[in-house]
């Protein structure tokens, strides 16, 4: 067992064990943890005989002075298909506007379309009343589910063009009727070329006029370089769009409530 120098010092050795073991996964010493927090690292340290006592505010300041934080993690997907480097980077190139070592010409357009699925659509009971002089806006509390819903959109990647569409599933059919909708609109209708970059279209997927309109797939498994496209930010308010439900033409007001930003103790 390593000891202190001297009251408040403890020996370099001990330091540098202790960040080593903070490096190191839990399941490596037999914890059933995810991860390390740093009550953990210090029950780790005594148990092991590295040192018989350790303040929390010491560990912290050890793993700091070289900014470890093994209680903090980041999700990750990693390379594993064998194509990934020349698809990801057939894609990079078109966000900036090369194809084949080429520049794009003006008359030639990206395409980045994705889907959400799974959208859980809510009909309130009761109309929103709209905020007053001296009263906050009403927003009726029950509402009546109206299933799930995808919703499917189409990002013009260099002008910031945006267009979605709700329907009942996800599909080849509807991602069609989504081609289609862009597509009919100019400046697409009479471009040179158009891109469209997917990462999730089934394999008999075929867009028309394949000599005009070409389909790139994203790597099917690592890091997605169509990810910035689909990004969830936050928002502090509700998000609301409507939709027409099937045939009955009934209009439905949808509403995305994501979570609350934490507070931050001050």
């Amino acid at each position: 067992m390593l000891v202190r120098v001297a009251p408040g010092l403890f020996p370099p050795d001990l330091v540098v064990q202790v960040k080593a073991l903070a490096c190191e996964l839990p399941a490596q010493h037999g914890r059933p943890l995810s991860r390390w927090s740093t009550q953990d690292l210090i029950q780790q340290v005594q148990q092991s005989g590295l040192v018989a006592s350790v303040s929390g505010s010491t560990l912290w300041r050890w793993l700091h002075e070289d900014a470890l934080r093994p209680w903090y993690h980041r999700s990750w997907i990693f390379p594993r298909d064998p194509e990934f480097a020349p698809k990801a980077g057939r894609v990079l190139d078109l966000y900036a506007r090369q194809w084949q070592d080429r520049p794009l010409k003006d008359d030639e357009f990206v395409i980045s379309a994705d889907e959400k699925t799974s959208i859980q659509a809510r009909r309130r009971k009761h109309a929103t009343r709209n905020c007053r002089p001296r009263t906050p806006m009403y927003v009726e509390h029950e509402y009546s589910r109206c299933g799930a819903w995808t919703y499917i959109a189409a990002l013009d990647v260099h002008h910031a063009r945006v267009f979605g569409r709700c329907e009942a599933q996800n599909g080849i059919a509807p991602f069609d009727r989504l081609v289609e909708q862009v597509m009919t609109r100019p400046p697409y209708h009479d471009a040179r070329r158009v891109f469209w970059i997917v990462d999730n279209c089934p394999p008999p997927c075929q867009l028309a006029q394949p000599d005009r309109n070409l389909l790139l797939h994203c790597p099917a498994e690592g890091p997605n370089p169509q990810r910035f496209s689909r990004s969830q930010r936050r928002r502090r308010t509700p998000l609301g769009f409507s939709i027409l439900l099937g045939d009955n033409s009934a209009s439905l007001r949808m509403e995305i409530h994501p979570p609350r930003p934490r507070q931050t103790p001050r």
